[in-house]
């Protein structure tokens, strides 16, 4: 009644993932997302807390609100400047990692 079609594709298979064992690439790759996050967090942050500074300027009456406003908005920007750090670390970790397991050899002539 019903056929069964079988399809072949064109495209490559990844090398079998075994279990237990790490994908320091993926780990690597994830690690750039959040150092991005981090990045952008950070950029983000420090704009509200120059729209802030801005803003007690502008509003006298309102004015030690929007200093307490931009404190916490620098102090969130250093906090995702940290973790973006952070994860740049990670990064540069897993990436070693992956060389390391691959058999890649760091020279180190300067050192």
């Amino acid at each position: 009644m019903a056929e069964e079609h079988h399809h072949h594709h064109l495209h490559h298979h990844k090398e079998e993932e075994v279990p237990g064992e790490v994908d320091y690439k993926k780990e690597e790759k994830h690690h750039k997302h959040l150092e991005h996050l981090g990045e952008l967090g950070a950029a983000a942050a420090g704009a509200y807390a120059l729209h802030e500074k801005h803003e007690a300027k502008k509003d006298p009456e309102h004015g030690h609100r929007h200093k307490v406003e931009e404190e916490i908005a620098a102090a969130a920007a250093a906090g995702a400047g940290g973790f973006a750090f952070h994860e740049h670390h990670e990064k540069k970790d897993s990436k070693k990692e992956d060389e390391e397991a691959h058999g890649k050899k760091h020279h180190h002539l300067f050192g």
